[in-house]
């Protein structure tokens, strides 16, 4: 290889090198762009009527945004309530958001709302939300699951380093023991995949006993079905969607009373769950008929917790859970 060809060839490798590096920094600037419009607003319209808007990313700098009367779920709005829905994407340096009665400019953490003469109605500020019961303590005869110390309780189970702690990451796991009847906290995590879609935007599932699916999934925005997070997967959806935006850590604080079954192996009694998502009441002492889809089938034998694996990234943490008097 002649001299000049060699420096041609480490000029064009260079260049190339160049052009992802550039590139791969680009498309991280556009994600972190649309990280940052991402998320739950509130505030008054008019100056009296309290609204909240959720602003959730579609990729390729595209936003959706579900305006709710009333207020923000869990905080104001209620299923039945009036919502609006609105498109948009980047526009300069802001998003533009629009339907056929309202035009909304995102920009800085705040949002402005104009009606379709082009007059201010408002603006709404960005709100991070927060459970009360996030890093809630275990009481003196919790069994605890993980702390972030070991994961001893758990078999097929996955420790991962994240912002200076350890947690599980969703694989199949199933804890070492069993469970009757009990009390169980537990935070998760879904991922910002803002180009994924229905089942595949931070999908896992929180199966008690391994029979009785919990879902999670990055359900910002949506009506909240029972496939949706917090749905008692294919059985019942929540009373209000309660999903917090993606890279949030969330709660699931679970009462639970096992199904009943007799001599014989009849069962007497459904079981029956209570679910508070984000410190709100999703499921209120609801029967369970019977396993749902992937559980494994209902008998009186205790279960395991499981933490599905669906092929995303979810995270969980502070995991502990308390017998209560029953079949245990």
């Amino acid at each position: 290889m002649t001299l000049n060809l060699r420096l041609c060839l480490m000029a064009t490798l260079a260049f190339a090198q160049f052009t992802i590096q550039g590139s791969l920094f680009a498309e991280e600037s556009a994600v972190a762009r649309d990280r940052a419009i991402q998320g739950e607003y509130a505030g008054k319209l008019e100056g009296e009527v309290q609204w909240g808007v959720q602003i959730v990313a579609l990729g390729q700098g595209k936003f959706r945004g579900i305006g709710l009367m009333g207020g923000l779920p869990g905080d104001g709005w209620q299923r039945g309530d009036e919502v609006h829905t609105a498109e948009g994407a980047w526009s300069g340096d802001k998003v533009v958001l629009q339907n056929d009665h309202v035009r909304v400019t995102a920009i800085d953490e705040v949002l402005s709302l104009y009606d379709a003469n082009g007059r201010l109605m408002g603006k709404l500020k960005k709100v991070s939300r927060q459970s009360p019961t996030l890093g809630a303590k275990p009481p003196k005869n919790a069994i605890i699951l993980f702390d972030g110390q070991n994961a001893d309780a758990w078999q097929d189970v996955k420790v991962v380093d994240f912002e200076n702690s350890k947690v599980l990451q969703a694989t199949g796991c199933s804890t070492q023991q069993t469970f009757g009847d009990h009390d169980l906290h537990i935070e998760f995590r879904s991922p910002f995949v803002p180009e994924a879609r229905g089942q595949g935007r931070g999908n896992s599932g929180i199966y008690v006993q391994n029979r009785y699916e919990i879902q999670i999934l990055d359900s910002l925005g949506l009506p909240g079905e029972d496939s949706d997070c917090g749905g008692i997967y294919s059985v019942q959806k929540p009373k209000v969607n309660m999903c917090y935006p993606p890279e949030s850590w969330q709660t699931y604080d679970i009462q639970f009373t096992a199904a009943r079954f007799d001599d014989t192996g009849k069962k007497t009694n459904n079981a029956r769950i209570t679910v508070k998502h984000n410190g709100v009441v999703i499921h209120d002492n609801l029967e369970l008929p019977s396993e749902t889809p992937a559980g494994d089938p209902e008998g009186a034998d205790k279960g395991r917790l499981f933490l599905q694996d669906h092929g995303n990234p979810v995270l969980f943490r502070n995991i502990w859970a308390v017998h209560r008097a029953g079949n245990n």
